[in-house]
């Protein structure tokens, strides 16, 4: 009976942290590592590049980011489950001189650090945080945005294909 319960419990807690973080931002939906590569390829990611992910789910980008590019990586989530998960598998894959992982709302994290940025979010969230990116970071920085544009800055690629767009924050 008791396990009943915990099954019951563990649910109800995946089934809040999978809808509170769509009110959030946008829903956990992982990107295929495919899409992943091009995204930092489309960055030119290298080994001075410090990559930060915005609702880095399971890790996936800053993981290779840092294992294939070299890169050093911040992700930032808010669901507790995937940001322990990430915690759990960075240290397991040996990356924590090279990756770190944030809990909370990147909307009140401090990015300015960032040469790269990687977001898989909404629309709406795109509209809500392309202010605070056109301020915060410095000029040189790049945004890379799977499936959902960043009507007011400046694009400098696209890939129709899947849908990256890269950006380019200006002086």
């Amino acid at each position: 009976m008791w396990l009943l319960t915990i099954g019951y419990f563990l649910i109800i807690i995946i089934l809040i942290s999978i809808s509170w973080t769509h009110i959030l931002g946008a829903p956990w939906l992982p990107t295929s590592l495919r899409i992943v590569n091009k995204m930092l390829l489309l960055a030119n990611v290298g080994p001075d590049d410090l990559v930060y992910d915005l609702g880095c789910g399971d890790g996936r980008i800053i993981v290779t980011a840092a294992w294939r590019y070299g890169a050093r990586a911040v992700g930032i989530e808010i669901d507790p489950i995937r940001y322990l998960w990430c915690q759990i598998l960075i240290l397991i894959l040996g990356l924590r001189d090279r990756v770190t992982i944030v809990y909370g709302d990147f909307f009140k994290q401090d990015l300015s650090q960032a040469d790269v940025l990687t977001c898989y979010l909404l629309q709406s969230t795109n509209n809500k945080l392309q202010n605070k990116l056109m301020h915060e970071l410095k000029p040189g920085a790049r945004v890379v945005s799977n499936s959902f544009a960043f009507p007011e800055m400046k694009l400098l690629e696209m890939d129709n294909s899947d849908l990256i767009f890269l950006y380019s924050i200006e002086e």
